[in-house]
């Protein structure tokens, strides 16, 4: 063989080598960039969460005691409509029409309230002996009890009693501080602790 055919096919080879043995190459997609992520500070985020507990715990205790303020306002307002008194014209036992409406609001609240009981004390003013003045007081409380309970409360929710003209609350002697002395006081006897407000 000649020098040249040998290396023509020496060079056929080389060729044929070269270009059957590359091996493709495979295609790669690049791959997104991932930052690290920050190391938590576990205290932190304790602390933070110990800190949100504690303004929610806050939060509800505050709504808390709101809640029993308005409650013991709304249960005042009632104790004060309770006691409201009522007044009469001398020697008299008749019930006006402003103290009829002072009477309805008083049944509302008894009608609302299941156990709640009441006293009715009547008042005179100073002229009269002592036995009339008990008396015209002991008139003026069943006259309150009779309205009370004509609006349908239990005769024996309320109470009566007479003082007479044993405890003015005006000390003078004119027609004016009589006026504030003929009256019916009210004072609850039982199941003031918690009052509902009449619908």
């Amino acid at each position: 063989m000649s020098q040249r055919t040998f290396v023509s096919a020496l060079m056929g080879l080389v060729l044929l080598t070269t270009a059957c043995g590359k091996k493709a190459e495979p295609v790669t997609t690049p791959q997104p960039v991932t930052r690290p992520t920050p190391a938590v500070d576990s205290d932190a985020r304790a602390r933070q969460i110990a800190d949100s507990i504690r303004a929610a715990q806050a939060a509800a205790a505050e709504k808390l005691r709101a809640a029993a303020a308005a409650a013991e306002a709304a249960r005042a307002s009632l104790v004060n409509e309770l006691a409201e008194t009522i007044h009469f014209e001398y020697n008299m036992d008749a019930i006006s029409a402003d103290d009829q409406a002072r009477l309805d609001r008083k049944a509302a609240i008894l009608r609302a309230n299941p156990a709640l009981k009441i006293r009715v004390t009547g008042h005179a003013d100073e002229r009269g002996s002592d036995e009339y003045n008990i008396a015209l007081g002991m008139r003026r409380a069943v006259a309150a009890k009779a309205y009370i309970t004509g609006k349908g409360i239990d005769a024996g929710r309320v109470e009566v009693a007479s003082l007479g003209r044993e405890v003015p609350i005006d000390a003078g002697s004119t027609e004016a501080a009589w006026a504030r002395n003929r009256r019916d006081e009210f004072e609850i006897t039982a199941g003031g602790q918690s009052l509902v407000k009449p619908n």
